[in-house]
């Protein structure tokens, strides 16, 4: 796991020197709520419904025990108690006093914890891979990658007022689990035909208002040129992405106004006309930075672990855990363990600071000190030795996060919607519990498999409704709550054929009280019209829109 050297604890404790005066002339009037505004959103402090919200940064997802312990002593500390983990792997804490803001800041600096481009028009926290290192189908690991664009991107001058919020993603895998073409930037790790790594280049992805999917403007990039090429992205962004209009600031609508080909011809001759040297990364430095990533001392140990065979054989709750949050590593003997936060009835994404403490625990114990985050707000051990399993979901279940539920139905991704959100049109989670409460059976849900729900409450698209298999949108109609429901999106699918997609409306939004028994009619749609071992976008592909409009509307009166 990388540490952050000198300079990044230079940075961060001038930043949290800075904020700290910048918050004490807020308290004192000397500046109003309109000048302090631009100050507060470089620090990650959003002003929402009751009270500040601070978001953490938590690069590529990565964090050790010393962090999450810290997040924990955050939350208990000077909020109430608990976290929220998003769908861009940072943590949010709701309840946050401004006169608190800099004593957190000075805190987290002691573990290597910012907020620096959580918010703002720059370059936020870079998204990768939460399997990185410990699956078998990567190319390289990511993690070095994002690293270095970590580094290079942060408090960079030539891009820390960009026209719009600029967000990327890295994936080395068969498998996306970073979902990069949603992203302004996504970054495929691949090799060539002559085995040389490089990346394709997808530019202009993106959800909200006008929801986008990336295009590739390069097949493959030398993986030495990664920093200049993106350098040379940003460059064109900034010299032509809007600055009149919010709502046509973000690079996928330039790369929609120019095409795609004309955007790549202009981000080539961009690149070729940079000195590349002065950019890229030298191989000492990237040598350097690759170590931080090494393996971790494994043991020898047999591939079938006779403990971990027979807990399954024993108890029927371990068994599904096994089947469905436990994950097979590279390393014999190994597996990645999910920790779904998603137990019904509970918020998803939210995390005691209890919980926090115990997971951190474990991870020391039985991780080699690691835990990832994913885009799906849930967690991971990446590296718990079989025969380990069993006591790790032992402790678990007693801290009430052993739900079998990964990519399942009430594994719902959900943005805090009206609760806390002031740009939010209606409610997310209460509409999350009451769906994840008529999937809570296991057999149930397990009978349904793979259903990937995603919550917004608002254009917004926090909770990446457009690419859930079922997407849920609020909206407000007359002061009223409503939700628009979509089908057959994709984010995380096969990242080498490109499986992603939007979802496709159902049909008019329902009040409030008809959409969890609208889920529940396409799902029992779903389960009618598929075919042995389809999964629910796969029969939606299959049958088209038609007899899941009829099931939620049949006996309706939509608004």
């Amino acid at each position: 796991m990388y540490r952050y050297d000198q300079i990044d604890r230079d940075i961060v404790a001038d930043r949290c020197a800075e904020f700290r005066a910048q918050v004490a002339r807020r308290l004192s009037g000397e500046l109003s709520e309109d000048q302090f505004k631009p100050l507060r959103l470089m620090n990650g402090l959003y002003l929402q419904l009751h009270a500040y919200m601070l978001r953490i940064a938590i690069p590529y997802g990565s964090l050790n025990s010393a962090k999450l312990h810290r997040l924990a002593h955050v939350a208990r500390t000077w909020d109430r108690g608990y976290g929220h983990f998003t769908t861009r792997t940072n943590l949010q804490l709701h309840w946050i006093r401004l006169k608190d803001a800099p004593d957190i800041l000075d805190s987290l600096a002691e573990v290597g914890l910012h907020a620096i481009q959580t918010s703002g028009n720059t370059i936020r926290n870079i998204t990768s891979d939460p399997y990185a290192g410990a699956v078998a189908d990567e190319v390289d690991d990511p993690r070095v990658w994002t690293e270095a664009l970590r580094q290079w991107s942060t408090v960079h001058p030539e891009f820390s007022y960009l026209p719009r919020k600029f967000k990327i993603a890295v994936t080395a895998s068969a498998r996306d689990r970073t979902a990069v073409r949603v992203y302004d930037i996504g970054l495929k790790l691949r090799r060539n035909r002559d085995g040389a790594l490089g990346f394709g280049v997808l530019v202009g992805g993106g959800l909200g208002r006008t929801p986008i999917l990336g295009q590739t403007i390069r097949e493959h990039l030398p993986a030495q040129h990664l920093l200049s090429y993106v350098a040379a992205i940003l460059r064109v962004y900034n010299r032509h992405g809007r600055r009149d209009n919010i709502h046509k600031a973000r690079i996928k609508v330039l790369v929609q106004s120019l095409g795609a080909e004309e955007f790549g011809r202009q981000v080539e001759a961009e690149w070729r006309a940079m000195d590349h040297a002065a950019v890229d990364l030298p191989d000492d430095e990237l040598a350097r930075i690759r170590g931080a990533f090494g393996a971790p001392a494994f043991e020898a140990r047999p591939a079938r672990s006779a403990a971990f065979e027979a807990a399954k054989a024993a108890d029927p709750a371990f068994a599904r855990f096994a089947r469905r949050n436990v994950v097979a590593h590279k390393q014999a003997g190994y597996a990645l363990v999910n920790i779904a936060l998603k137990t019904p009835g509970e918020v998803p994404g939210d995390c005691s600071a209890d919980q926090m403490d115990a997971i951190a625990e474990l991870a020391a114990r039985f991780s080699f000190d690691e835990v990832r985050l994913t885009y799906a707000q849930n967690l991971v051990l990446p590296h718990v030795a079989l025969d380990d399993v069993p006591a790790v979901h032992a402790r678990l279940a007693e801290i009430g996060l052993a739900t079998p539920n990964l990519d399942l139905a009430s594994d719902i991704i959900a943005c805090p919607g009206l609760d806390y959100c002031a740009l939010a049109n209606a409610r997310a989670i209460p509409i999350a519990q009451q769906i994840a409460a008529r999937f809570a059976d296991p057999e149930l849900a397990e009978d349904v498999g793979e259903l990937k729900i995603k919550i917004s409450g608002c254009i917004n698209a926090c909770g990446h409704h457009h690419v859930g298999h079922i997407g849920i949108l609020g909206v407000d109609k007359r002061g009223e709550e409503f939700y628009q429901l979509t089908l057959g999106g994709e984010a995380d699918g096969d990242a080498a054929g490109d499986r992603s997609r939007l979802g496709d409306l159902l049909g008019p939004a329902l009040p409030y009280a008809r959409v969890a028994e609208a889920v529940e009619a396409v799902v029992g749609a779903y389960r009618r019209a598929r075919a042995p071992g389809e999964r629910f976008v796969d029969t939606y592909a299959r049958v088209g829109l038609q007899p899941f409009k009829e099931a939620v509307y049949a006996d309706a009166h939509p608004a």
